[in-house]
């Protein structure tokens, strides 16, 4: 069917809409979608990377000169603007639509990340960072959302974890930068730093018109009460896609009838997280938080660990950085097919337990000074080849767990509590314990980090779903759906 079928009576309409994007075969349409959108992990990867590469050189800086707690209180403070951003910018992607919010959420990010480059003590400094996480994070909720909607069920797993696992690619990318900005032969390394935050901010610009391409989601306009033009951006899909690869396959499974509505209230949202899916719920929860809490730990604070017992100098943290990053972005392109093919609940509850098995024998091997700053690293980057899928896997779980209504603001809530009870005291908790100088205390984070991962594995192997190669309607109910039987 190329068109949306009407009003099947009152405000009740029935619509192919998910079938059809369901059926397509891969296309250029959907590599379009993937870099326009999945960029925002890229910028995301390097902002982070560059305030861990760039930390021994902002702590020596002659004009910022900041202590490692202040350090450790930036990243907090680009995480607390992260948590308030998807916050904020996720209930209004559920309401006024994907589209629009992209461009105001990398207009944020844009122009806090180049204010960065002129911070001029700790406040400023931080208060750029806490802008910088607030257009990351309002990007996690509308590009998470819309992705998850315009990509085929049966590669659904697959893409997400790619697109969240290119974070790393963004992390080499500022891994590399700092070894030139950082380098004294090349650059003042106080106009270095500050320079490395001014071009990662403007090359927002190309993605702002890569995006002036990019439709609304058919999905979002459907649940909204917007067939019509939701089937015509679909037969505007179809037609590019049938020019690339021929005809297309019939769909798999029927209409959907669905109930002219506007978007779900806070109540409702309260409703179906709480007490209809509530094991959903504690999953999502407990996914997010762990994997914060590990990931921003180690991640914003490696780089003090570095310099502080390795004795590697500032300029040359970034080789140590640049292998881990590959690690990171190699087990999401290595492993997501399996997410889609072996399932998500062994792949999840596999790639959690490892990360922490792994993590716990490292922080023992690093107390007893076993370790060499490479061999270090080396630990670091198995580690988190496994650690980088099993929190991709986080994003997608809690982005098919929840009906489509409040997609943009279940991934926005979990994003910001995860972040906000892991990500949030990680940072400056390590901060705190590697400004001890004392490799025991720091074991003691890292256990801590280990037994959390092992946690959500748990939580997973209980209460994970099946949900590779079903459409996200039949994951999770439309709450139009359930009003309109």
């Amino acid at each position: 069917m190329r068109d949306v079928p009407g009003p099947t009576g009152g405000d009740r309409f029935e619509t192919d809409v998910p079938a059809r994007l369901d059926r397509l075969p891969w296309a250029g349409f959907h590599w379009r979608v993937v870099i326009a959108l999945g960029i925002t992990w890229v910028l995301d990867g390097l902002e982070v990377t560059l305030v861990g590469s760039l930390a021994g050189a902002i702590h020596q800086s002659p004009s910022l000169a900041l202590t490692e707690t202040q350090i450790g209180l930036t990243a907090s403070a680009y995480l607390i603007g992260a948590v308030f951003g998807a916050l904020g910018f996720g209930w209004l992607a559920d309401r006024i639509g994907r589209r629009r919010l992209f461009f105001v959420t990398l207009g944020v990010y844009m122009v806090s990340s180049i204010a960065t480059g002129f911070a001029w003590d700790f406040w400023s400094f931080a208060f750029f960072r806490l802008l910088t996480g607030a257009g990351i994070g309002g990007e996690y909720a509308a590009v998470n959302s819309a992705i998850q909607e315009l990509i085929p069920a049966r590669y659904r797993g697959t893409t997400d974890l790619c697109v969240n696992g290119t974070f790393w690619g963004g992390a080499a990318i500022g891994a590399a930068a700092a070894l030139v900005v950082l380098d004294p032969a090349i650059v003042d390394p106080e106009i270095g730093w500050r320079g490395a935050f001014v071009v990662g901010g403007a090359l927002s610009v190309v993605v702002l018109l890569l995006r002036r391409h990019l439709p609304e989601s058919p999905r979002w306009l459907m649940l909204h009460g917007k067939p019509e033009e939701a089937g015509q951006i679909v037969g505007a899909i179809e037609r590019d896609v049938t020019e690339a690869k021929g005809p297309l396959p019939p769909p798999s499974y029927g209409n959907v009838v669905l109930h002219r509505r506007g978007a779900a209230s806070i109540a409702e949202v309260w409703h179906a997280m709480f007490d209809t899916h509530r094991e959903r719920a504690v999953l999502g929860l407990t996914l997010m938080s762990c994997q914060a809490f590990f990931y921003n730990a180690v991640f914003f604070t490696y780089a003090l660990v570095l310099t502080k017992f390795y004795a590697i100098p500032a300029h040359h943290v970034g080789w140590f950085m640049l292998p881990f990053a590959l690690g990171n972005l190699m087990g999401p392109l290595t492993l997501g097919r399996f997410f889609d093919t072996i399932g998500r609940k062994p792949m999840i509850t596999g790639t959690y337990a490892l990360s922490g098995i792994l993590m716990a024998a490292t922080g023992a091997a690093f107390a007893a000074g076993w370790l060499s700053a490479w061999e270090q690293t080396l630990a670091w980057t198995v580690i988190f080849f496994f650690a980088s899928a099993a929190a991709s896997a986080a994003y997608l779980t809690v982005g098919e767990s929840f009906p489509l209504e409040m997609r943009a603001m279940a991934i926005a809530l979990f994003y910001a509590i995860g972040t906000g009870v892991g990500g949030v005291i990680g940072p400056t908790l390590f901060g705190w314990l590697i400004s001890s100088g004392a490799r025991t205390d720091i074991m003691w984070g890292y256990f801590g980090a280990a037994l959390l991962m092992l946690l959500a594995a748990f939580t997973e192997w209980r209460l994970g779903f099946a949900a590779e190669g079903k459409p996200l309607e039949e994951v999770s109910t439309p709450l139009s759906a359930a009003r309109a039987r």
